[in-house]
């Protein structure tokens, strides 16, 4: 009987395994279907990539024995293919591969790219401006949407201020909570959010097509220190990008504190009632190269995939 009673397990398992993947499987279709506008995930891994500069842990020994692929910067990719247009949200060191990637697999416009967003100055969401310089493309003008003081420490400190005198970049100024008119069919809205805010503010961005809306916060301090309530802000819209840099505290040898961000844990425990229609909104984003959620397979990721939620994989894409 015991024998039995392990084999019908082993089944149900499967079972439910299959069933998982095929709608794994199904949500992949639904992402990678192209509308007339949509976003396009072009990163996933915190500011320093993966694998990360002198890492010899087994996270980063994983990519080097082949076992686990390269992860590029979180940045997102906005398209509108009626208007032939296409915007960039934040310049990651990456931006090389990523600009690349909306040209070669989404729109060849004639432009490297119609726009830049940044949320901050991190070295994983603004450096990649760099590639616009004289050293580089010596672009001409490329719009760079910056809040007051992030669009302050581009025109006051060098290298970047070289960016702006040279006009490889035009700065434009945006607002908390003001709405950019991108054209008919797509607008744009930045947020103020906590974080280690040392030479900039830091914002978050709303992201409104014709039919639905995005939510993107690739690093915010903690849930609770927010004066918004991330539950009622994830049900406003219809994907939610949100920040899960490291999965649990005790990850980093440092005290954590130090650098806070929610924990992969903790912004499930606070959805934990929720419906699934709102957790299944979730697409956990900015995974630190610690993060074991990172990985293409594990565990402690499937478990939470188990429960609604999903993690942004590079290529993916959402209608708007």
């Amino acid at each position: 009987m015991e024998r039995i009673h392990i084999l019908l397990l082993a089944i149900f398992y499967l079972l439910c395994n299959c069933q998982h993947k095929q709608k794994e499987t199904e949500s992949i279709l639904t992402e990678t279907a192209k509308p007339s506008q949509y976003i396009t995930v072009l990163g996933v891994a915190q500011d320093a990539g993966f694998p990360q500069i002198d890492c010899e842990k087994p996270c980063c020994k994983s990519f080097y024995s082949g076992t686990e692929q390269k992860k590029l910067v979180s940045s997102l990719g906005l398209i509108d293919l009626e208007t032939k247009q296409k915007w960039i949200f934040d310049a990651t060191p990456d931006i090389t591969a990523q600009l690349e990637s909306l040209k070669a697999n989404h729109l060849n416009n004639g432009k490297v790219i119609d726009g830049v967003f940044l949320t901050h100055a991190h070295i994983g969401h603004y450096t990649g401006i760099m590639q616009f310089g004289r050293e580089a493309m010596n672009a001409k003008s490329i719009s760079v949407y910056a809040m007051p003081k992030m669009k302050a420490f581009i025109e006051n400190n060098q290298p970047w201020k070289q960016l702006d005198s040279l006009n490889n970049i035009a700065l434009k100024l945006i607002k908390q909570d003001s709405t950019i008119v991108l054209n008919s069919n797509l607008k744009v809205t930045p947020f103020i959010v906590p974080h280690r805010d040392e030479f900039s503010e830091t914002v978050g961005y709303r992201i409104e097509g014709k039919d639905k809306s995005v939510l993107f916060i690739p690093d915010i301090n903690k849930w609770h220190v927010w004066e918004k309530q991330i539950v009622d802000e994830v049900k406003k819209v219809d994907f939610a990008f949100l920040d899960a840099t490291f999965f649990k505290d005790g990850e980093v040898p440092r005290p954590m504190n130090e650098i806070p961000h929610p924990f992969i844990e903790e912004t499930v425990k606070l959805f934990e009632k929720e419906a699934m229609e709102t957790k299944s909104k979730i697409y956990f984003i900015h995974l630190n190269h610690t993060n074991p959620a990172l990985k293409d397979s594990h565990p402690l990721k499937d478990s939470i995939q188990s429960l609604g939620y999903h993690f942004a994989r590079e290529g993916s894409n959402f209608s708007l």
